[in-house]
C-alpha cells in the first residue's frame, strides 16, 4: 500500500507538471494595447530602429523613460515641427544623427503612439528588423518568437525532468527486485483511474493538453513565414496611385519580370522617366525630392547636376524566398499567364506594399494543384495540351500535370 502511495503522488506529480507546461502554452498574450501598438511598430518603424541597439536611428528601449507621453506624440507625428520650435531634446537627436530628419506620421492619432511605446516597453530582447544584405540587396526577417521559444524550452526541459525521475525510479525498483513500470503505460492507467473517480481533472488535463499543442504547432508552422509583413520604405511610394489611379503597368517598373527569374526593384532611371516633369506629387514635393537627391537632379533647372555623386536608394525588400528554392516570374507572368494580384494581391489598392501571400511550400503546391493550365492564345503549352487531351480525356489539364509538383521544379 506504502508503494502504491509513492508512486500515485508521483504520477500526480507528472500530471501537474504536464499540465503546467501545456497551460503555458495556452495563457500567455499581450493586452489588447500593446498587440496594437506592435502592428504599428512592426509595420512602421523597423527600418530605421531595434529595441535594444541602433539602426539607423536610436535604440527605443527606455524611450518612455527619458521622454514624456506628450513630447512623444509630438516627435512622431512631426519631428521636424518640433525641431523647429526650439525644444533642446529634439535638436539634440537632430544633429547627433547628422541631422537626418525622422519620418513624419501626422497621421498617427495619441492612442497609436501610446500603444508602439507600451509595446517597445513590454517588447522582447530580439526584433523582427529588416537587414540589408550586403551582397544582394535582400533582406532577412527575424521574426520575434523570443516568448514562444522560451516556453518552449521549458516545456521540453520539464518533460525531459518528468522522464529522468521515472527512469530513476524504475532503475531503483530493478535494484530492490521490484517491477518496474512503463512511463506511457502508467500514465494511461492512472487516467483511467482518474476518470472512474475524477473526470472533470481529466477533462481538464486533456483541454490543457489540446491547447498547448495547438499552441505549439502554430508556432512550428509560423516559422519563417512573413504574410503582412509591410515595412517603411526610405521613399513613401504608393501603388494606389500609381499602379491604381494612374494605371501604371506593372510591367512598366518591374520590366524584368516578363524577361528573368526576378521580378527586381526599378532603377532610378525608370523614376526619372516621369519625374524629370513632375515635381510635385499629392504630398508635396519632400518625397520626390529624395529621388533628385539620389540621382543629382536640379528640378529647378530641369537638369542633372555635372560631377554630382548618386547615392542608391535603399529599399527594403518584403517578399523573400529561402535560397533552397527557385522562382522563376518570366515562366508565371509569360508561359503561365499569371496576373500580378494572384501572388500579390490587390496592389493597386496599397498605399503601403505588404506579402499579401504565405509564399510557402504549401501554399505554392496548393495552386500548382488547383490551377488550370491557361492554353487559349499559349502557343507555349500547344503540343503538350494536345498530348495531355490525347492520354487522359475529360482531365483537367493543371500545373500539376505538367510536372509542377516534381522536387526538382524547385529545388536543385
Amino acid at each position: 500500500m506504502a508503494e502504491f502511495i509513492r508512486l500515485d503522488k508521483y504520477q500526480s506529480l507528472s500530471i501537474f507538471l504536464l499540465t503546467f507546461l501545456f497551460s503555458l502554452f495556452s495563457f500567455s498574450s499581450f493586452s489588447q494595447s500593446v498587440e496594437e501598438g506592435e502592428k504599428l511598430y512592426k509595420a512602421n518603424c523597423t527600418a530605421c530602429h531595434q529595441i535594444d541597439s541602433k539602426l539607423i536611428g536610436p535604440a527605443l528601449r527606455g524611450v518612455s523613460d527619458k521622454y514624456s507621453e506628450e513630447w512623444l506624440i509630438k516627435w512622431i507625428k512631426n519631428s521636424a515641427e518640433l525641431i523647429a520650435s526650439g525644444d533642446a531634446d529634439a535638436i539634440a537627436i537632430y544633429e547627433e544623427y547628422n541631422k537626418s530628419p525622422m519620418t513624419a506620421f501626422p497621421y498617427y492619432s495619441d492612442e497609436d503612439v501610446v500603444n508602439i511605446s507600451a509595446y517597445i516597453d513590454q517588447a522582447p530582447e530580439k526584433q523582427a528588423v529588416a537587414v540589408a544584405s550586403a551582397s544582394d540587396g535582400g533582406i532577412v526577417v527575424d521574426e520575434s518568437k523570443t516568448t514562444d521559444y522560451i516556453i518552449l524550452t521549458i516545456s521540453i526541459v520539464l518533460l525531459l525532468v518528468v522522464a529522468g525521475l521515472w527512469k530513476i525510479k524504475n532503475t531503483l525498483k530493478d535494484v530492490s527486485g521490484e517491477e518496474s513500470q512503463d512511463f506511457f503505460a502508467s500514465t494511461v492507467s492512472l487516467l483511467n483511474s482518474y476518470l472512474e473517480r475524477k473526470p472533470l481533472v481529466v477533462l481538464t488535463v486533456l483541454v490543457l493538453a489540446v491547447f498547448g499543442l495547438n499552441s505549439a504547432w502554430n508556432l512550428m508552422v509560423g516559422v519563417g513565414v512573413t504574410k503582412g509583413y509591410k515595412p517603411e520604405q526610405p521613399i513613401a511610394f504608393s501603388h494606389k496611385l500609381h499602379a491604381g489611379m494612374n494605371g501604371v503597368d506593372c510591367n512598366y517598373c518591374h520590366h524584368s519580370a516578363r524577361h528573368g527569374k526576378s521580378a527586381a526593384i526599378p532603377s532610378a532611371n525608370v523614376c526619372m522617366n516621369c519625374h524629370t516633369y513632375i515635381s510635385e506629387g499629392p504630398s508635396g514635393k519632400e518625397e520626390i525630392q529624395k529621388i533628385y537627391d539620389a540621382v543629382g537632379f536640379d528640378p529647378e533647372k530641369g537638369r542633372y547636376i555635372e560631377d554630382y555623386e548618386q547615392k542608391p536608394i535603399k529599399w527594403v525588400r518584403i517578399h523573400n524566398l529561402p535560397d533552397l528554392a527557385y522562382f522563376n516570374h518570366s515562366q508565371h507572368v509569360v508561359a503561365g499567364g499569371i496576373e500580378c494580384q494572384e501572388c500579390h494581391g490587390p496592389i493597386e489598392e496599397m498605399e503601403v506594399v505588404e506579402q499579401h501571400s504565405e509564399l510557402t511550400m504549401g501554399w505554392c503546391i496548393d495552386c500548382h494543384r488547383q490551377t488550370e493550365v491557361n492554353v487559349a492564345d499559349n502557343d507555349y503549352y500547344e503540343e503538350m495540351h494536345a498530348k495531355f487531351k490525347e492520354n487522359h480525356p475529360g482531365e483537367a489539364f493543371n500545373v500539376e500535370a505538367i510536372g509542377g509538383l516534381e522536387c526538382g521544379k524547385c529545388h536543385y
